[in-house]
């Protein structure tokens, strides 16, 4: 019972999707401001930071996985 719960409320979130904006009011207005001033490369730097940012997470996640998987092995051998 408690299964056919989850998958109601897991398939019931599914369904209520809907479009948001995923840019900062800040973001925007930069963004913006460089189409007013006619740059060809609008939003080259603001891309630039944003990959930067996302890219952290993994590197930390990664960095984690590794120690704990060269701690698993050390643990296996001895």
């Amino acid at each position: 019972m408690k299964r056919i719960v989850v998958i109601f409320l897991l398939g019931l979130s599914l369904l209520a999707v809907h479009e948001a904006e995923a840019q900062c009011a800040m973001c925007r207005r930069n963004v913006e401001t460089n189409k007013e001033a006619g740059h060809s490369k609008v939003g080259t730097g603001l891309n630039k930071g944003i990959l930067y940012l996302m890219s952290v997470p993994y590197i930390i996640g990664a960095v984690a996985i590794g120690v704990w998987m060269k701690r698993r092995n050390e643990q296996s051998k001895a």
